[in-house]
C-alpha cells in the first residue's frame, strides 16, 4: 500500500515555517499558497544589510529565501524533501527596500530529487533574484 502524500492549507504550513528559529528572525509570513505556488513576504531588516553605502541586502539573505521558498512550494504538494541538493541563484538588481516577496513554483517531483524555482521581488514589484534548488526527497 503506498503512502499518500499529506497537503497542507496555508495555515498548516506557516506553523510548519515558524518552527523553525532562522525563519522566524526572517519573519517569513505565506500570503498564499495552492498546488500552483506559494508566495511568501518578509520585512526588511537592517540587519541584513551587507553594503552600507546602496543599502543592498547580503546576496546570502537572497538565496535562503529562494531555497526556502523552493522547498516550502514542494512541501505544500506532500514532498517529504529533507535537504538543499543543489541551489542555482542568479542576482538582476540590488535589494535596497522591503518587503521582499518571494514566489515559488515546483518544477518537477520525483521519488529521490525534487525540483522547485523561486523569484524574489521588492516592493516596487521589480526582479531582484531568481533561482532554482534540487531538494533530497
Amino acid at each position: 500500500m503506498s503512502e499518500q502524500p499529506m497537503v497542507l492549507d496555508r495555515a498548516g504550513l506557516q506553523d510548519m515555517l515558524d518552527i523553525a528559529p532562522f525563519h522566524q528572525w526572517l519573519g517569513l509570513k505565506i500570503q498564499s499558497c495552492s498546488e500552483d505556488g506559494l508566495e511568501l513576504t518578509m520585512p526588511w531588516h537592517e540587519e541584513i544589510v551587507s553594503n552600507p553605502v546602496l543599502g543592498a541586502a547580503h546576496g546570502g539573505v537572497l538565496a535562503a529565501l529562494i531555497d526556502l521558498t523552493g522547498l516550502y512550494a514542494l512541501v505544500i504538494l506532500g514532498t517529504r524533501a529533507t535537504a538543499t541538493a543543489d541551489l542555482r541563484v542568479d542576482y538582476h538588481r540590488p535589494a535596497t527596500a522591503g518587503p521582499l516577496i518571494a514566489r515559488g513554483q515546483v518544477v518537477k517531483t520525483g521519488r529521490q530529487i525534487s525540483v522547485a524555482e523561486a523569484r524574489i521581488f521588492g516592493p516596487d514589484d521589480k526582479l531582484l533574484a531568481s533561482g532554482r534548488g534540487a531538494y533530497i526527497c
